[in-house]
């Protein structure tokens, strides 16, 4: 039987394993569909940010409570995942508690802590459920926030309690067993699932062994299932945070970058390229219509993004009720860029589907309404950029279709004739001091 067993687990890790690699890989060419950019600059920096902003969780602390609540989470999910090598261990040898014969009391210290951890993500994960569902947090209810949004976060949360009842459920029987000299390692006393002995110890021991074996299978089937799941999740921030934040864009807040394409033309019309010897690149497009436009980093802060809705709730238009939604526009990233993958994936190549995120994902309504204030990228907790994509996309409507607001092209007329945004010559600019 215990081979059968070790086949079993073997079988089951393969499998999650593979769907794991592929929906990474996935994942890995949906991102590459954007343009390359250099973010390889102030390594130094780049790692503090990570571990101040991933690691840290430094701008969750704006807002204290729910940060304090996700902290216990995420610290949970660190320390409890430690386990997770034993039972894999334990899984492929068929052995049972691996580690507790070498480790001794500390073993018993590091699973006391271990349940202590795990009842405080049950207690944060209950919070997070009654702050959606019952008290019904307002930024967790916009108009982009549809029944699956609100349906993912409540799965994620529903399996992190189980996840953990499945740990209390196997320490607790396992407790039992050992007391009956079936051939459970010694373990020493876990304190808070013991609380739950008198549960189960009325139960015949054959019963207690499938339930033991139930709650282990259970948690490690639970951990592999959950890690596939969340490639698929707003939750893939779990992972996505940390390579998103290293790659963080250090410019001042802010500061707007130039179009090389832009410049290199101006450059070219002034002679300057041609006195330095550079070959001009033939543009491709101004500015940004579809996601093979944005840059590959837009595209990972977009699989980045939690969904949490910190950026809507501190924007400027939309709290004037204007359409923009800076949350929005990164899900509409995501959700374009699964499609074209989607198409990929099961084609040869993809299918002109007559479809571009601008339009047809994204409105014009939504990005003339922003303000260019930098309010969402400074709220988001893992330094998401929704401006940069509002902007590439502004670009594409000014310099490719000329159809920004008529106020806009007015402007953009007077700075090309009189250098600035004010219908006069520049030669009047001064002359309200004449008196």
């Amino acid at each position: 039987m215990t081979y059968i067993s070790q086949i079993v687990f073997v079988i089951v890790l393969a499998i999650s394993g593979y769907l794991l690699f592929q929906r990474i890989n996935r994942i890995r060419k949906n991102i590459q569909l954007g343009r390359s950019e250099n973010r390889s600059d102030q390594p130094d920096k780049r790692l503090k940010t990570m571990l101040l902003i991933a690691f840290g969780q430094k701008k969750m602390f704006k807002r204290v409570v729910p940060a304090f609540f996700h902290l216990l989470i995420y610290v949970g999910f660190l320390i409890i995942n430690l386990e997770v090598l034993e039972f894999m261990i334990d899984g492929i040898l068929g052995t049972h508690r691996i580690f507790a014969p070498f480790l001794g009391a500390f073993y018993t210290f590091c699973l006391n802590f271990f349940e202590f951890m795990a009842l405080a993500v049950v207690i944060a994960c209950v919070v997070f459920l009654i702050r959606r569902n019952v008290l019904k947090t307002s930024r967790f209810w916009n108009a982009e926030m549809t029944a699956w949004p609100r349906l993912d976060a409540n799965v994620i949360l529903i399996i992190e309690i189980l996840l953990m009842a499945a740990i209390f459920t196997m320490n607790a029987t396992d407790q039992i067993l050992q007391a009956r000299d079936v051939a459970y390692t010694s373990t020493g006393k876990f304190y808070l699932s013991a609380q739950f002995i008198p549960w189960f110890q009325s139960a015949p021991t054959g019963f207690l062994i499938f339930i033991e074996r139930f709650a282990w299978w259970g948690h490690i089937i639970g951990i592999l299932a959950f890690s596939v799941y969340v490639t698929y999740s707003k939750h893939l921030h779990i992972f996505m945070a940390f390579p998103n934040t290293y790659y963080s864009n250090l410019n001042p807040a802010g500061k707007m970058d130039n179009m090389e394409d832009v410049t290199s033309e101006v450059k070219i019309m002034l002679g300057i390229s041609a006195a330095e010897g550079n070959a001009a690149e033939p543009m491709a497009r101004f500015g940004a219509k579809d996601v093979e436009d944005l840059t590959r980093f837009n595209i990972m802060n977009a699989y980045t993004c939690t969904e949490c809705g910190r950026c809507t709730s501190e924007c400027p238009a939309n709290l004037t009720g204007k359409k923009l939604s800076p949350r929005k526009i990164m899900m509409d990233v995501r959700d374009r860029v699964e499609e074209i993958g989607w198409s990929e994936q099961n084609k040869t190549k993809r299918p002109d589907d007559g479809k571009s995120l601008l339009g047809d994902y994204i409105s014009k309504e939504e990005i003339f309404a922003c303000t260019s204030c930098n309010a969402c990228v400074e709220a988001c907790p893992l330094n998401i950029d929704p401006l940069s994509i509002i902007l590439q996309l502004r670009r594409y409507t000014a310099m490719e279709e000329s159809s920004s607001p008529t106020e806009w092209n007015i402007m953009f007329s007077n700075i090309e004739t009189n250098f600035a945004p004010w219908k006069f010559a520049a030669t009047d600019r001064f002359n309200w001091n004449k008196e």
